[in-house]
């Protein structure tokens, strides 16, 4: 994969441009895409960004949200746009099958296809790109990426906005060992530039409805539970929870994050019953890698303190295989 500033004679000249991120994209995915796109348009470039479903309702109010395709509800729309392109950008994932039901496509496209993400072991797919893992999100290294185009002057506000949402987001609101002194350097500049960062806090952490919180607090009360012998705490969510509680898209985001508070837990995890499968999301603390344990116990992956996985069997099956599965890393979480 050759360096992501060796794309810059290929944006000299206008292009048809299409940008895409994972399935059920968060605040990274998003901002990234979108800030990517403000800025692509401002060099020229016909653009398009196309999510592979659809995206949490708090996320809506980022500039240029409201254009974004949804690929699941709006393929023709989508297929259009992919029609003929000349460069295909992907970010916040590392391997096509990210993009589910995108993957077959986006496989056969003989455009020129460039990554930019920060997650580990990038698939060999794409010609030009950066894999950073010590970045604290993908909208970090979009920013990055214009400064090395040389083409910094055309951050504004909307890209700013864009670009703080994704990382706050990915740092936990700054907390997570991700964020450097480049992450505080970077909101400088983007503070420099105008940002008001109390209204996008607002907006992403503000703006749930009432059902949201009740099913926080009935997950919290019926369904954690502590396993002080492993620092592990786990919240397992049956499918008729997310029925019972009209849960919609990013309603479960930053719940496994409460489990982390807990004094002396060192592995949390959030595993919720989708119903077509069941999805797992991994955060540790210290020196216990939920990439590694993601990888070997649940088909996934992610980073070294947040990661994700699938399993195919039942939710009970599933919560019998995580205690079997900590109960083999007995030693690494003491």
């Amino acid at each position: 994969m050759k360096r992501i500033e060796e794309i810059k004679p290929l944006l000299e000249t206008p292009k048809r441009v299409v940008i895409t991120m994972h399935q059920k994209p968060d605040a990274d995915a998003m901002g990234s895409s979108l800030a990517l796109y403000h800025y692509l348009r401002q060099k020229g470039h016909d653009v398009t960004v196309i999510s592979p479903t659809n995206f949490p309702d708090f996320l809506i109010w980022m500039p240029g949200a409201k254009d974004v395709l949804d690929f699941e509800s709006m393929q023709e729309k989508a297929f259009k746009a992919l029609e003929g392109i000349d460069l295909l950008f992907c970010l916040d994932f590392n391997a096509l099958y990210r993009t589910k039901s995108m993957e077959p496509y986006l496989t056969k496209m003989a455009c020129t296809k460039i990554l930019i993400d920060h997650h580990l072991e990038p698939q060999p797919t794409f010609e030009y790109g950066v894999s950073d893992t010590s970045a604290s999100s993908t909208a970090q290294l979009v920013y990055e990426t214009i400064y090395k185009l040389g083409d910094e002057q055309y951050i504004n506000e909307d890209m700013a906005q864009c670009i703080y949402a994704g990382t706050m987001t990915d740092t936990g609101s700054f907390r997570f060992a991700s964020t450097s002194a480049r992450v505080h350097r970077m909101v400088a500049d983007l503070f420099d530039r105008g940002l008001k960062h109390e209204i996008i806090h607002s907006a992403i952490y503000d703006n749930f409805l009432e059902n949201r919180l009740r099913f926080l607090g009935h997950s919290l009360l019926n369904r954690m539970e502590v396993y002080y012998e492993y620092n592990t705490a786990m919240i397992a969510i049956p499918y008729t929870d997310l029925k019972r509680f009209d849960l919609q898209t990013g309603d479960t985001e930053g719940v496994v994050n409460f489990l982390l508070s807990i004094q002396g837990i060192k592995l949390a995890a959030l595993i919720i019953d989708r119903h077509s499968e069941i999805k797992l999301s991994f955060r540790s603390k210290g020196d216990f890698d939920v990439n590694t344990f993601a990888r070997k116990y649940f088909d996934g992956g992610g980073h070294f303190h947040a990661s994700g996985g699938h399993s195919s069997e039942t939710l009970d099956k599933t919560v019998e295989h995580f205690l079997e599965a900590i109960k083999e890393n007995e030693e690494q979480l003491q």
